[in-house]
């Protein structure tokens, strides 16, 4: 049996049951437990509105996906039931690309989802950065297929640890995840996403697999399933979040100038 969103959001966030359950008592009040917790998860019992309201806050989530399990609604994949009418436009242009990965950063306020080793586009980059610094409660999820490409990459997640600790917990969320899929052969997944809005950029046409000039920009409903996509890759990938762990990291290739990717 496929694991519940339920589940899987506090797998996201690294959480026993246990600890799941004391942080939702000190936002509610209440006396739940790990077995009433597991209940929840597991569809055996239907959880009322004041944990609901809880438990979104908690995971940062919205109830309609937290919940779709026990209300006889199967959200587990909305990329694949919302079919081609998730997209928004086509990005045929590498100006046009990097615009709407920008915006796509610019616009999320509770999660923020990138993959990928590729990425080296400044402006895209620093969008991150400015993001994760002005918006202390947004979560934001770093997920590399490998070691990073290009140096600026390896650049950028020292910037991410500088201007933010993984090891706290702002309103009992950890809010920046840094994590590095294995083993090296596992397909790279490429993609930005935010609660209401995600690119997934695409390789060039002229340049090769290692450019990526092109993308799609896609509504909301993808979005919400390619965060939760990113956050349960993010959950199983080993850790990399501390500078001496990132800075051990390889580099595949130098600051190479060329076109940017995710």
């Amino acid at each position: 049996m496929t694991d519940s969103a339920l589940k899987r959001a506090r797998l996201a966030q690294n959480l026993t049951q246990e600890e799941a359950a004391d942080q939702l008592n000190e936002i509610t009040g209440g006396a739940t437990d790990a077995s009433l917790l597991s209940a929840w998860e597991s569809g055996r019992k239907r959880t009322g509105v004041r944990n609901r309201r809880a438990l979104s806050q908690l995971y940062r989530e919205r109830s309609e996906v937290l919940f779709a399990h026990q209300d006889g609604r199967d959200t587990a994949s909305a990329l694949e039931a919302t079919g081609t009418d998730v997209v928004v436009r086509v990005l045929t242009r590498y100006t046009d690309l990097v615009e709407a990965m920008v915006e796509v950063v610019a616009g999320a306020r509770e999660h923020l989802v990138v993959t990928g080793s590729r990425s080296r586009e400044k402006a895209y980059l620093a969008a991150i950065e400015t993001a994760v610094a002005q918006q202390p409660d947004l979560v934001h999820y770093r997920v590399l297929y490998g070691p990073p490409r290009h140096r600026g990459l390896s650049e950028h997640l020292v910037r991410l640890l500088e201007l933010r600790d993984p090891g706290e917990r702002r309103n009992g969320v950890k809010t920046l995840h840094i994590g590095l899929v294995e083993p090296l052969e596992a397909m790279e997944r490429y993609f930005v996403a935010s609660e209401t809005a995600a690119v997934v950029p695409l390789p060039s046409f002229h340049g090769g697999a290692e450019g990526f000039d092109c993308g799609v920009l896609l509504g909301r409903e993808a979005a919400v399933g390619l965060v939760q996509h990113g956050r349960e890759a993010c959950a199983s990938a080993r850790p990399v979040e501390t500078l001496e762990a990132v800075r051990a990291l390889p580099v595949r290739h130098g600051a190479t100038p060329g076109l940017g990717e995710a």
